[in-house]
C-alpha cells in the first residue's frame, strides 16, 4: 500500500464522487454527507501521510501502469506537491463540513462535485506530465462550472458565463501550446522537457519560446493575472460562500504551474530561454498587486473585498516566482498556504455575517448587530490582522520573508513601494469594514436572528486557528518551505529521480 500512497490524493476523491452519485448514497442526503466528511478527512490523513514520507524519504516517483518515465505517465510527490495536495485536502473537508449546515440542499450533487474538484486540483499538484496538467485543469474546470451554479441567481448565472467562456479560450490556448511544445521537444514529461530544452538549435528555440509565452498566458488566466485577473472578482463573490473558499485554492494551481515550467523547464539550465518569463512576471505581478489593492478600497461587501484580496495576493506570489531564488521561493510557498487558509476563512465569516445581518447582508454599511458578536467578531479580528500582515500571526511572518528575499532584486525597490502601499490601503479597508459591521449598528438584534451552526463553527474555527498554528511552528514551517524550495530548483536532482530510475 505504502508504494501507492502517491496515488491515493487523487484515487480517494475519484471513489468518493462516484460512491456518492450511486445507490444508496444518491438520493439520500445525509448518507452524501458522512461519506464526503469521511472520505475528505481520509484524504487528508493520506496527504498528511504522503507529506511525512516525503520529508523523510524525499521525491517520490509513482508510474501508473508501471510504464517508467518519459513514456509513461507519473505521479511526482516532491515536498511542494505533497505541502499543497495536504492543503486542498485540508480544504476540500472544511468546505464540505461547512456545507452540511445546509448549503448543499441548494442544489444537486454538491458533495459528488467538491471532490471531483479536489481530484481535479490533487492532480495537477502531482503530475509530472504537461499534458496531464491540462486533463486534471479540465477535471477541476469542469466541477467548477458546475458548483458555481449551485444554488445560483441571475447575477450568479452571468458570471459563471464569462468564467465559464474565458477558461473555454483559456484551454484551446492551452492545447495549442502543448501542440507547439510537443512538436518541438518530442515529449511533454517535464523532466524531460527540461531536458531537451537545452539541446534546441536554430528555429526550434525561437518555437519552444512561443509555446512557453503561449503558457504564460493560460497560467496567467487561470491565477487571476493581470490583464487577466477581471472575471475573479465578480465570479467569486457571487458564488456561495462556501464555494468561493474551496476556489481559494484554485488561482494557485495557476501559481504553482508556473514555478514548475519557469523554474524547471525554462529556468536557470534552459540555455537561450533561460528565464525567458521573468520580465513579464514582475510587471505584471506588480500591476495586479495594484489593481487587487484599488479593487479592496473599492469594495462595497465584504465577499468583493476578499475576493480582490485574493487578487493582491496572486500578484505577491507571482512576484516571488519571478524572483527565481531559492529564498524568494520558499517565501511564497509559505505565504502561499497562509493565504489560501486566511482567505478561505473570511469568504466564510462574511457569509455568517450576512446570514445574521438580515437584508443589509455583507455590505460595509451600518445594519442591526450580528446575534454571535463575540464568536464572529473575535474570527474576523484574527483572520484581519493576519490578511493585513500584523503581528504576531502568520501574515507579518510571510510580508517579513517576502521583504528580504525581494530586497537585492533588480524590481526590488519598485516592489516593495507597491507592496507596502497595497499592505497599507489592505490595513485601511479591512480595519473600516470590520469597524462598519460590528461597531455602526442601526436598531437592535432581533431574537429570532439566524445563528451559526456546529458545523459552520467548527469549519471556520478550523481556518481561523491555522494562523496562529502558523506562528508557533513557524521553526518547523520556514524548515519545510526551504526544504520545498530547494528541491524545486534541484534541476539534476530532479530529473535523476524522474528519468534515472522510478522508486
Amino acid at each position: 500500500m505504502m508504494q501507492h500512497l502517491t496515488s491515493l490524493p487523487v484515487l480517494l476523491p475519484m471513489l468518493a464522487a462516484i460512491f456518492m452519485l450511486m445507490p444508496p448514497c444518491g438520493k439520500n442526503l445525509r448518507a452524501r454527507r458522512i461519506v464526503s466528511v469521511g472520505m475528505g478527512a481520509l484524504t487528508t490523513v493520506a496527504s498528511v501521510i504522503l507529506l511525512l514520507m516525503t520529508r523523510e524519504h524525499g521525491t517520490s516517483v509513482y508510474a501508473i501502469g508501471n510504464w517508467s518515465a518519459p513514456f509513461g505517465i507519473v505521479l511526482i510527490a516532491d515536498p511542494l506537491s505533497a505541502l499543497l495536495v495536504t492543503l486542498t485536502s485540508f480544504l476540500g473537508l472544511v468546505c464540505g463540513l461547512y456545507s452540511c449546515a445546509g448549503d448543499d440542499e441548494r442544489g444537486s450533487f454538491f458533495h459528488p462535485l467538491l471532490h471531483f474538484l479536489v481530484l481535479g486540483v490533487n492532480g495537477a499538484f502531482l503530475t509530472g506530465d504537461a499534458f496531464n496538467l491540462f486533463v486534471f485543469f479540465e477535471v477541476l474546470l469542469i466541477a467548477s462550472y458546475s458548483l458555481l451554479m449551485h444554488g445560483g441567481d441571475k447575477r450568479n448565472t452571468r458570471a459563471a458565463l464569462q468564467y465559464v467562456i474565458l477558461n473555454l479560450v483559456g484551454s484551446s490556448v492551452f492545447l495549442i501550446a502543448l501542440g507547439i511544445l510537443y512538436g518541438t521537444l518530442g515529449t511533454l514529461n517535464m523532466a524531460d522537457m527540461a531536458q531537451k530544452v537545452t539541446q534546441l538549435q536554430g528555429d526550434d528555440v525561437y518555437l519552444a519560446k512561443i509555446g512557453g509565452l503561449l503558457l504564460l498566458v493560460v497560467f496567467a488566466l487561470k491565477g487571476a493575472l493581470l490583464p487577466l485577473h477581471l472575471w475573479l472578482p465578480n465570479t467569486y463573490s457571487t458564488a456561495m460562500p462556501v464555494v468561493a473558499a474551496l476556489f481559494a485554492i484554485m488561482t494557485k494551481v495557476g501559481v504553482y504551474s508556473m514555478m514548475r515550467v519557469y523554474t524547471l523547464i525554462f529556468g536557470e539550465e534552459a540555455g537561450e530561454l533561460s528565464h525567458m518569463a521573468q520580465n513579464w512576471l514582475w510587471w505584471l505581478a506588480i500591476a495586479t498587486i495594484v489593481m487587487g489593492a484599488i479593487g479592496v478600497l473599492a469594495s462595497q461587501d465584504l465577499r468583493k473585498m476578499v475576493a480582490n484580496l485574493v487578487v493582491v495576493s496572486v500578484g505577491t506570489l507571482v512576484a516571488l516566482v519571478a524572483v527565481q531564488t531559492v529564498q524568494s521561493s520558499a517565501a511564497a510557498i509559505y505565504y502561499l498556504v497562509h493565504s489560501t487558509l486566511v482567505s478561505a476563512a473570511l469568504f466564510l465569516l462574511a457569509d455568517l455575517i450576512a446570514r445574521q445581518r438580515g437584508k443589509v447582508a455583507d455590505r460595509i454599511t451600518a445594519g442591526r448587530p450580528v446575534s454571535q458578536p463575540l464568536l464572529l467578531g473575535g474570527a474576523f479580528l484574527v483572520a484581519a490582522v493576519a490578511v493585513i500582515g500584523m503581528p504576531p500571526l502568520s501574515g507579518f511572518v510571510g510580508k517579513v520573508w517576502i521583504l528580504r528575499s525581494t530586497l537585492d532584486t533588480p524590481y526590488g525597490n519598485w516592489f516593495w513601494l507597491v507592496y507596502l502601499v497595497a499592505s497599507l490601503a489592505i490595513l485601511v479597508s479591512v480595519s473600516k469594514a470590520g469597524s462598519t459591521v460590528f461597531w455602526h449598528q442601526t436598531g437592535k438584534g432581533d431574537s429570532e436572528q439566524e445563528r451559526a451552526h456546529p458545523a459552520q463553527v467548527c469549519a471556520v474555527m478550523l481556518l481561523v486557528l491555522c494562523t496562529p498554528l502558523m506562528v508557533i511552528f513557524a521553526g518547523p514551517l520556514s524548515e519545510y518551505a526551504l526544504l520545498a524550495a530547494q528541491e524545486l530548483h534541484d534541476f539534476t536532482g530532479l530529473l535523476q529521480d524522474v528519468l534515472g530510475g522510478v522508486h
